[in-house]
């Protein structure tokens, strides 16, 4: 499973998310924060399934407790 974002600063969509960690927002829905290997942050709000299955698949790493 791969997560994709949109890169405001390129301005290229479906770029890979490396270094993902995925982090629950104060109104509980899910975030992935990485990077696209240049330097760039990305993100990109998530679905609970999506997350979660990021999580199992080992694609991201869990960001709260």
């Amino acid at each position: 499973m791969e997560l994709t974002a949109y890169n405001v600063k390129t301005k290229e969509k479906n770029v890979p998310i490396q270094n993902a960690v995925v982090e629950r927002t104060a109104k509980g829905g899910y975030i992935a924060k990485g990077d696209d290997g240049k330097g760039n942050k990305l993100t990109a709000l998530l679905g609970e399934a999506k997350a979660l299955a990021a999580i199992a698949a080992g694609t991201a790493k869990k960001g709260w407790d």
